[in-house]
């Protein structure tokens, strides 16, 4: 079962100063916030039909990402596709069948509310979250 890529869900961005990263997504480029998990180190910014998370890299999510991107480590954590369906059991036997190893399904908060993803990571080490469709009534 090969997925349908829908479109970018989303791209975590992890940032040095985030006073500094709102004031160019939200007053230079017009992102609204969405949604913000400050006990998280998070902050959802709408972009069009998809987001843009920004992490403090001194947030307890920034944190467990590595370094700060100024001292060389990536600032990118990660982006999410939208695919469907999303079968998981499917889903992990066309991964496996290629050689990429599955990652744990969860619920998590995407573009389009809260829905099941999967983690898996590219050839290069970067990190994808497959995103499948929003559950009714969660968001």
């Amino acid at each position: 079962m090969t997925p349908r890529v829908l479109g970018l869900d989303h791209v975590v961005l992890r940032v040095t100063d985030l006073d500094r990263a709102l004031r160019f997504y939200c007053e230079v480029l017009g992102c609204p916030i969405e949604r913000r998990l400050d006990e998280l180190g998070l902050v959802q910014l709408r972009a069009g039909a998809a987001l843009i998370d920004l992490v403090p890299v001194d947030s307890p999510l920034g944190r467990a990402g590595g370094e700060s991107p100024a001292r060389g480590a990536p600032n990118l954590d990660h982006f999410a596709l939208r695919i469907e369906p999303f079968d998981p059991a499917g889903l992990a036997a066309h991964l496996a069948k290629h050689g990429v190893e599955p990652g744990d399904v969860a619920t998590r908060y995407g573009a389009e509310g809260s829905g099941p993803s999967m983690y898996v990571h590219d050839p290069d080490g970067n990190t994808v979250e497959l995103k499948g469709p929003p559950e009714e009534g969660v968001r």
